[in-house]
């Protein structure tokens, strides 16, 4: 049995209740029924698109989508993760053909051996191969990679007619579906394009940034020289402090930067994990006063700075994958992920965001800002130049939901937007603003797909 089916139980679309019909975001906040379909077939997944039924279908991967965009109240959800092939590895040529359903993490136990890893990967390397497509996922390497899609040379869409079409970059039907949340049909396999590398290790710098106009001049100056780069910025701290941050930036470690014990084994892909988080935990647990002082700890600890660490890539990209539902520690209410990004020569809405929140006192531990680089093609596709912060909040803070709206209207303003994949509260009205390409969206879809097979919760929500 392969690790990827070992990590099931683990990370399996968060599915629950007795019938296993009730489906949530990651993020936990607003769970709805729905008749859950695994196909394990093209051929069931076309059926399964045919027997969609009046509330149609959306199709799901390991659901890590952390709000609605993966839910389908009343109707059906297509769980891809049955469909988790994968066909064939240019191992000259840097190319892999893939089922959707496979994820990251699969990807990564068959192709680093080989000298190859995943154009881009998020915080979590659970993710399928077919969400990260429908979410044109980004990672830290944005400024030099751009997102996800970029990286895809061709992909097999099942649309709602129970056709099948071979889909290419530059095309309206790829422009669309890049970023467009499954609503243009069930995305069956991918090729993808590959990043070189020589080892399995990360060589990592990381220094203290003193407060946001320090953190931001220090990414400016020096993004260009590395190919991944975050920081995390603590959203607690207030005055002179406003914005301090632990930058951490990085590149895949080249053989030669390797001690002699390493060597022998460079390529071999180790991840750790720690026990899972109980399924109860008291409500408040995180609170204003234990997140600051994790994060006052978490930026004491980090070095003032420091060169050339040798990290593992499981530690370096996605640290939270160690803890099995982490999600839990959010509590039964659940937890919103709120990400926007502001363009260059729009840092004073970005200070003042910063600084709203600081004062708020929002209790955010997860907080990272980074910056992006090109505008990638999709129509819905999140990334624009600019700066991106993403920050965790329990769900039941008093007033958030008001809060987050006075920010989604100050992201606006400065035209800027938010990232659907991780939204579950953003009002329509501001869509059109956020995503110029809208009305070319709605318009494709309408003619894909006249008679709505292909709907979601978020679709719904925001009217796509």
């Amino acid at each position: 049995m392969s690790a990827d089916t070992d990590s099931v139980p683990e990370y399996a679309p968060d599915v629950m209740g007795l019938d296993h019909t009730t489906v949530t975001g990651w993020g936990r906040t607003a769970p709805t029924a729905a008749r859950l379909i695994r196909p394990r077939s093209y051929e069931e997944a076309a059926a399964a698109v045919r027997d969609c039924g009046e509330r149609g279908g959306i199709p799901r991967g390991l659901g890590r989508a952390y709000g609605d965009a993966a839910q389908n109240a009343g109707g059906a959800v297509l769980d891809m993760t049955g469909l988790d092939r994968v066909h064939a590895i240019d191992a000259d040529g840097g190319t892999v053909l893939c089922d959707a359903g496979v994820s990251l993490h699969r990807l990564m136990e068959v192709l680093l051996p080989l000298g190859w890893f995943v154009p881009v990967t998020p915080g979590t390397r659970y993710v399928t191969v077919g969400g990260a497509i429908g979410a044109d996922i980004h990672g830290k390497n944005h400024h030099v990679s751009g997102s996800f899609a970029r990286h895809v040379l061709a992909l097999e869409l099942l649309t709602a007619d129970g056709e099948i079409h071979t889909v290419i970059p530059g095309t309206p039907l790829f422009d669309a579906t890049a970023g467009g949340m499954g609503l243009t049909g069930v995305i069956l396999t991918a090729t993808i394009r590959l990043q070189p590398v020589e080892t399995s290790l990360m060589s990592v710098d990381t220094e203290r940034a003193t407060d946001l106009d320090d953190l931001m001049a220090r990414l400016a100056a020096t993004d260009h020289r590395y190919r991944y780069s975050v920081a995390w910025i603590d959203l607690l701290a207030r005055g002179a402090a406003t914005g301090r941050a632990v930058l951490t930036r990085g590149d895949h470690a080249p053989l030669d930067a390797l001690p002699a014990r390493l060597r022998r084994d460079a390529l071999s892909f180790r991840t750790s994990r720690l026990p899972s988080a109980p399924a109860v935990l008291p409500e408040g647990l995180l609170s204003r006063t234990t997140v600051g002082l994790f994060n006052e700890l978490w930026y004491r600890k980090a070095p003032r700075s420091r060169t050339g660490r040798l990290q593992r890539i499981s530690a370096f990209f996605h640290p939270l994958d160690g803890v099995p539902h982490w999600n839990r520690v959010y509590g039964r209410g659940g937890f919103v992920q709120y990400q926007f990004v502001v363009g260059y020569g729009q840092e004073d809405a970005l200070r003042r965001i910063v600084r709203r929140i600081s004062e708020r006192r929002c209790p955010s531990f997860l907080a990272v800002l980074k910056r992006f680089g090109e505008s990638d093609p999709g129509w819905l596709s999140f990334p624009v130049p600019g700066w991106t912060l993403a920050l965790d909040i329990p769900a039941g803070l008093p007033g958030l939901g008001a809060f987050l709206d006075e920010l989604d209207e100050e992201v606006a303003a400065a035209g800027g937007r938010v990232y659907l994949a991780k939204d579950a509260r953003l009002r329509p009205e501001l869509l059109p603003a956020m995503y110029p390409r809208l009305d070319d969206f709605r318009a494709l879809r309408a003619e894909l797909d006249p008679h709505g097979v292909f709907v979601s919760d978020l679709a719904r929500r925001l009217h796509l």
